[in-house]
């Protein structure tokens, strides 16, 4: 009897040797609206709001941020109504707090032509959307035009446009701040 304690004790402690050795699993979050895989080579219908798996307005952000379940960004869901120059859009951005969070900045000229859905006429943007205050205009993006370092990309909403602004004080476009993704100019 005491040999088959200390066999089945041997046994219990070997077992407990070999769980303890294997990596911890992380608790994962099942996939629900909020959390599906962002690939930037999938193409997400949005007909109308209701039936709209492409944005997801944030409740937990108390409905003040949109995730873009096709790139994995979170944009602003109402911009801002005033233009501001190229040099103080960036530092708007990086000192914005939108549902009570920090870490804003000014998108790049390929995640900001992201939301542009060319087809559709007017406001350029997929049908359904769940933004608002966002102007037919210029808005700018983090992206310097490389062979004129003077200009920045912007994109024309009215127009469904990717064209180019100058960053003198001067010109004043309109601002949509993002969080997520990596950026590609120093901000």
């Amino acid at each position: 009897m005491k040999n088959g304690l200390v066999s089945a004790l041997g046994v219990v402690a070997l077992v407990m040797i070999v769980v303890a050795t294997q990596p911890a699993d992380a608790q994962t979050i099942s996939a629900g609206p909020y959390y599906a895989t962002p690939s930037w080579d999938q193409k997400l219908q949005c007909d109308t709001q209701p039936t709209c798996p492409r944005f997801i307005v944030l409740s937990n952000w108390n409905n003040a941020a949109v995730l873009d379940r096709e790139t994995g960004l979170v944009w602003e869901q109402s911009t801002g109504t005033t233009r501001q120059t190229w040099p103080n859009a960036q530092p708007l951005c990086n000192n914005k707090v939108v549902g009570n969070r920090k870490g804003w900045r000014l998108p790049t000229i390929q995640e900001l032509a992201s939301l542009l859905d060319p087809s559709v006429p007017g406001l350029a943007l997929p049908a359904g959307h769940p933004f608002s205050n966002i102007n037919t205009l210029q808005y700018w993006s983090a992206t310097t035009i490389a062979s004129n370092t003077s200009f920045a990309w912007i994109v024309i909403f009215g127009s469904g446009d990717v064209t180019s602004d100058n960053k003198d004080p001067n010109f004043k476009d309109f601002v949509w701040c993002v969080r997520g993704g990596s950026g590609v100019d120093p901000q």
